[in-house]
């Protein structure tokens, strides 16, 4: 890019030159229109002003008594340098020229009467002429001493606007300057910040067209903060949760060294192919949440029927497997605006912790209803149920209710609510009136 497209696009996309430029500019323009305007008013004046002194010096002439015919001989005949600016000339009744200032213009040897513009010697005239019984009269002045005298009366309008102008760009750029210093002083701040410094900026003496902009950098630099601290949290949870199993199983990996005999050797396997699948489940879970909060999908229609059918047929070999009778019982049409992945999710956590939470010969009943107000779907089963004072806990990560028989990370409701949160959807637990054990409802907006 040469200098001047390096200029040019500086001066684009700088809002302190576009200021100066659009501003200097509108003073140059203004100032052109001023010397028009001032030229062509004091051009109106004086063609006001000479017409009128034309008028009254041909009427002053207008005299019944003719010029004598050695007075015209004497006027027409003597070449007498004069003015050619302003021309008199003076006809007799029948025609005759009887007297003509001293000049060397050269008219049109006729008269109309009134005013009249005639072009003659390169230049253009404006006649006066008028008639009596004695004589005819006309007055022509060249029209260049008007403009001449406009111009010069439009350049002493001008004269102090040409020495303001100066003045007034300088006084431009200092307020432009000094208006757009609270702009780089939040420059100033945030390119000094380090990477983790989330404080909000400053927005003192700020314009009221940049405070909106900086209130909405401080509300992100909120955002992001709760953001990093809630990940810093997780990381932190995590690495706790993971040190227990882990140190489970280096445990389990040596019982497993130390067994003298197959059986031992068997229970010890086992003992470590369980905790195997608890840190697997565990990490499992962690992955979810975490690529839940972080990538969100974009939202598209989802069938919650088919999806509560899917999670049903997707564990039904689970709660085969502990007796349990576990069942879709009622599913509406309904479709809801979602990401399918993360509402997959969670209809098969709410399914899964309800069959890992009831007894064997237990019940689970999924239903999914459509209402004038929303989608409801609807989780129960018969085991022991949340105590009350529990259920708004249970929603944190890693807390599971004390003496608690079944195996798990404490991530899965989290993993619920969060997901529900991002849909607009209401998570609530309570007792359910039909089986006796926990009741999961999730309200879908419509």
């Amino acid at each position: 890019m040469n200098v001047r497209g390096a200029m040019k696009a500086r001066v684009t996309h700088s809002l302190r030159g576009r200021l100066l430029w659009y501003l200097l500019a509108a003073i140059t323009i203004a100032a052109i229109a001023q010397a028009t305007i001032a030229y062509r008013t004091a051009l109106n004046d004086a063609d006001q002003i000479f017409d009128y002194h034309m008028q009254q010096m041909a009427l002053s002439l207008r005299s019944r008594v003719p010029l004598t015919s050695s007075e015209a001989a004497n006027s027409v005949d003597t070449p007498v340098a004069g003015n050619d600016d302003l021309v008199l000339q003076v006809w007799s009744p029948d025609g005759v020229q009887v007297f003509r200032s001293a000049s060397h213009a050269r008219l049109p040897q006729r008269a109309v009467l009134g005013f009249s513009n005639v072009r003659a010697n390169g230049t253009t005239y404006r006649i006066f002429s008028i008639q009596t019984e004695a004589q005819t009269v006309q007055v022509a002045q060249d029209l260049a001493v008007r403009r001449s005298m406009a111009g010069n009366l439009a350049l002493r309008t001008l004269g102090p606007v040409a020495v303001m102008m100066p003045i007034l760009m300088l006084v431009v750029w200092w307020v432009v300057s000094n208006s757009l210093d609270p702009v780089a002083r939040v420059r100033r701040q945030v390119a000094a910040r380090q990477a983790d410094d989330l404080s909000p900026v400053s927005e003192q003496g700020l314009p009221d067209e940049v405070r909106p902009l900086v209130h909405e950098l401080n509300l992100l630099f909120g955002r992001v903060r709760t953001a990093f601290d809630a990940q810093q949290n997780f990381v932190a949870d995590a690495a706790h949760e993971l040190r227990t199993p882990l140190a489970a199983l280096k445990l389990q990996a040596q019982s497993l060294e130390r067994a003298a005999d197959a059986d031992a050797r068997q229970v010890a396997v086992g003992r470590l192919t369980a905790g195997i699948e608890r840190a697997t489940r565990l990490v499992e879970q962690l992955l979810v949440l975490a690529r839940q909060e972080a990538d969100p999908a974009p939202l598209q229609p989802v069938d919650l029927a088919a999806v509560a059918a899917r999670a049903v047929a997707d564990l039904a070999g689970v709660a085969q497997a502990r007796d349990i009778d576990l069942g879709l019982e009622h599913a509406d049409a309904a479709a809801v605006r979602g990401q399918p992945d993360a509402l997959t999710i969670l209809l098969r956590n709410l399914v899964d912790n309800a069959v890992k939470y009831t007894p064997s010969g237990g019940t689970v009943d999924v239903s999914v209803l459509a209402a004038s107000g929303g989608v409801t779907v609807t989780v129960e089963d018969s085991g022991p149920g949340i105590p009350p004072e529990e259920r708004e806990r249970v929603f944190d990560r890693f807390y599971r209710v004390a003496g608690s028989q079944a195996s798990g990370s404490g991530l899965g409701l989290a993993i619920i609510k969060s997901i529900a949160e991002r849909h607009g959807a209401t998570l609530a637990l309570g007792a359910s009136a039909r089986l006796g054990g926990l009741e999961a409802k999730v309200v879908f907006p419509v």
